[in-house]
């Protein structure tokens, strides 16, 4: 099998820029025409441009779809397939064109080719997930047992008498179906397996691999398809070549700088569901350098927890908008982290701010404005804060 899906993988960055720069233009562009003045105008002048342009968060979506099911008015390009996710949030899928989703890159990093048969253990029902990794098995060439969820003895059973070779499906379900192999006396020749939708720990990675399984990881969502994905290096996540990954403050849309942690925001590069600045709600980091796999693409660190950090304080809620709003404020403040914590039976709040200033008070009049709630102002040197992600951390402990 050639080491690489495709030459995409291994062009220089300028190449990858101007190419991705000419696809978010028309993505821009065409959106501009939809939506008129209800969006920034002008066109991109290059791929840090897309700060000018608005956060796109699932909330929003979710608001637009209601007001005018399904996809908020905004007419799609071509599609053979309508998806229902919790929310509920709409998306349009197309099976005709090849590796709709951008899952091939992952499956063949993966080891997935012809002359493999595939148990494709997601779901193909309401939502996406089962369809977006039958078509990247497709597009490299694998048959597919389209397995879905459940019925684990059947699920062995088919595993057993097809001859299946490889596993699809979220990291922890393997590990079900061959236990369930195991007690019924069958023997399973899965040896690679592409997972996603859940956390796949060193340990289980491990216990896959002591069984001759070799098991990579994908990054993906429903509305996006796929956006990062490990190859057999197995440092960091490779962006996918068909989006845009900007890691940004949560609840704002500015750049952290390389190496710190932030919310995910991505630009989908598929002109039939045009995507902008779409927010993920995870957080990850840029992880420097290039992979030694020779793929040239940036790479994350992966899911590293989530951005939507809102949290309930005395009875109101607290949204990392709110935090960066509070630092807006003051232009001497360039960081700022809420603490929630308890004194007795009572909720307390912490605000420490990264700031050369000496004098609190001016900081907690903001507070009662901006956050609506009334706290401990900490001063703290510039850089002292933690470079995690985190704008709010809910330290409560609730036995």
């Amino acid at each position: 099998m050639a080491a690489y899906y495709d030459d995409l993988e291994t062009r220089s960055q300028d190449a990858r820029e101007a190419d991705q720069l000419s696809q978010a233009q028309a993505l821009v562009a065409r959106i501009q025409a939809a939506v008129g003045a209800a969006w920034p105008s002008g066109a991109l002048a290059d791929l840090a441009d897309l700060r000018r342009f608005p956060v796109l968060r699932k909330s929003d979506l979710g608001g637009w779809q209601s007001a005018r099911p399904p996809f908020g008015g905004v007419e799609m390009g071509d599609y053979t397939h309508l998806f229902q996710s919790p929310g509920p949030i709409y998306e349009p899928g197309h099976v005709e064109k090849p590796d709709w989703w951008r899952f091939a890159r992952f499956l063949h990093a993966a080891g997935f080719g012809a002359g493999d048969v595939v148990q494709n253990c997601f779901a193909y029902h309401f939502t996406p997930a089962g369809m977006m990794f039958e078509s990247g098995a497709r597009a490299v060439g694998a048959k597919v047992f389209p397995a879905g969820t459940g019925q684990t003895e059947l699920q062995a059973q088919a595993a057993h008498a097809m001859g299946i070779t490889a596993y699809a499906g979220t990291p922890d379900y393997l590990k079900v179906i061959l236990d369930k192999a195991d007690a019924l006396g069958l023997s399973l020749g899965i040896t690679k397996a592409a997972v996603g939708g859940g956390a796949l720990f060193p340990s289980l990675r491990q216990e896959y691999a002591d069984r001759g399984i070799a098991c990579l990881q994908c990054y993906a969502t429903a509305d996006l398809g796929n956006i990062a994905y490990e190859s057999d290096a197995m440092e960091g996540m490779i962006i996918d070549e068909g989006a845009i990954v900007e890691i940004v403050t949560p609840g704002t849309g500015d750049p952290v700088p390389e190496g710190e942690v932030g919310e995910v925001l991505v630009t989908a590069l598929n002109p039939d569901y045009p995507l902008i600045r779409f927010a993920t709600g995870d957080l990850s980091a840029v992880l420097p350098g290039q992979s030694p796999c020779g793929r040239t693409n940036r790479r994350i660190k992966g899911w590293m927890g989530r951005a939507d950090q809102t949290t309930k304080i005395k009875g109101m809620f607290v949204r990392p908008e709110q935090v960066a709003a509070l630092v807006a404020r003051h232009a001497e403040v360039t960081k700022a982290r809420v603490i929630a914590t308890r004194a007795g039976e009572a909720d307390a709040m912490e605000v420490q701010l990264e700031t050369p200033a000496s004098d609190p008070a001016p900081y907690a009049a903001s507070l009662k404005e901006v956050l609506k709630l009334s706290g401990t102002v900490t001063l703290v040197p510039e850089g002292s804060l933690p470079k995690d992600g985190k704008v709010i951390d809910d330290q409560r402990v609730y036995d």
